[in-house]
């Protein structure tokens, strides 16, 4: 019965992610001043993010290759899962820019969004005074878009309270205990990641203390932890960023919805220790041919997976296909995939935080954050 209290909540924040992020990366993309500053930001951001997202599938398929997490674990021969062809490169990379931008408005395709607000927000800058009642239209806009964002976070705890609820009825132990180890070794990597990764770029390069780190984000990991989508998370991830951490509007409008599409460190851990794992369930040994195969494609199939509850799983039988282990072995994981969901979609929130803050500080635009 309390499940549509979370319901409500998703749709009131799935409602303001598309305007919002169109609005603050005009804004971001129109103040970065020149376009030389702006590739500065860019290249910092994608060396940042493939970095963590780089480091996070090692630490998977290394936790998965000493633990083992699918030795013992029992097959289920009916079970059976479709195979997935992997897209090619090329089409990849040209659906990022859309034919027509009122339909990626409409499907919420925040990449090409994103394409078309930063192209945007560049003219805007180019066309100098002439564009300046525009520029203050889109100020207006996306400050009007952060105040909504703070009225429904009055909302989020009863949200986050009634999500949690719903899913912990769902599962049971019966459900959990087959596959406990699986979750373990994947909640251990979880919080590897977060603390020796993130902890490491936080206090060399973002001067900032990881207790202090969580305290900020604090409400951006409760809502990705209880909805499994960091897309979603988007509006409130911005929003701690920019109140608690004191990132700049400049950096966030950029980095994060940048991160939501292309930095999913989560999701590539994931798809490192699900890859193992089918592998010692069906008693494969693994060649050096097939370790690459599941690092590169994990770190490829990551890139512009959407954010929202399932997508993991959706893409993980392009890693399976491309390293020839059986894709039935999907079915296993399937069952406990929404508790590893939670996990990795905070994870994937935590990430793109702790760049936003490293690239601000790098960029000298850390403010003073909210006490």
């Amino acid at each position: 019965m309390i499940k549509p209290v979370g319901t409500l909540f998703l749709r009131l924040i799935s409602m303001l992610i598309v305007p919002l992020v169109f609005s603050t990366v005009i804004i971001g993309a129109a103040s970065a001043g020149n376009v030389q500053r702006l590739g500065r930001l860019g290249r910092k951001t994608v060396l940042l993010y493939l970095l963590t997202t780089t480091l996070s599938l090692l630490i998977g398929v290394s936790l998965a290759y000493m633990l083992q997490p699918g030795v013992g674990v029992e097959l289920q021969p009916d079970a059976q899962a479709a195979p997935t062809e992997t897209p090619p490169l090329v089409d990849t990379l040209l659906k990022v820019v859309p034919t027509n931008i009122i339909a990626a408005f409409a499907e919420g395709n925040i990449l090409q969004i994103l394409i078309v607000a930063i192209l945007f927000g560049i003219s805007l800058s180019l066309a100098g005074f002439r564009g300046k009642p525009v520029e203050k239209f889109f100020e207006a806009f996306a400050e009007i878009m952060f105040k909504m964002t703070s009225l429904v976070l009055d909302f989020a705890p009863y949200a986050v309270f009634a999500l949690i609820a719903s899913v912990s009825g769902h599962y049971g132990l019966d459900v959990l205990l087959p596959l406990f180890k699986l979750i373990a070794v994947m909640y251990l990597g979880y919080l590897m990641q977060a603390l020796l990764v993130y902890g490491t770029l936080l206090h060399f390069w973002g001067r900032l203390s990881l207790s202090r780190f969580f305290k900020g984000v604090f409400e951006a990991v409760t809502v990705a932890f209880s909805t499994s989508s960091s897309s979603a998370t988007l509006p409130i991830t911005m929003h701690c960023a920019e109140e608690h951490l004191g990132v700049s509007r400049n950096v966030t409008s950029f980095v994060l919805p940048f991160g939501a599409n292309i930095n999913l460190d989560g999701t590539t851990l994931y798809h490192g220790v699900c890859a193992l794992f089918v592998a010692q369930v069906y008693g494969i040994e693994l060649n050096v041919e097939q370790y690459a195969a599941i690092i590169l494609t994990a770190l490829f199939a990551s890139i512009g997976t959407a954010g929202i509850p399932g997508a993991g799983l959706m893409t993980l039988p392009i890693i399976l296909h491309q390293a020839r282990l059986p894709i039935e072995g999907i079915a296993l994981i399937a069952g406990v995939d929404r508790i590893l969901d939670m996990a990795r979609s905070t994870i994937n929130v935590l990430g793109d935080a702790c760049v936003s803050v490293v690239v601000a500080e790098s960029e000298g635009e850390m403010t003073a954050p909210e006490a």
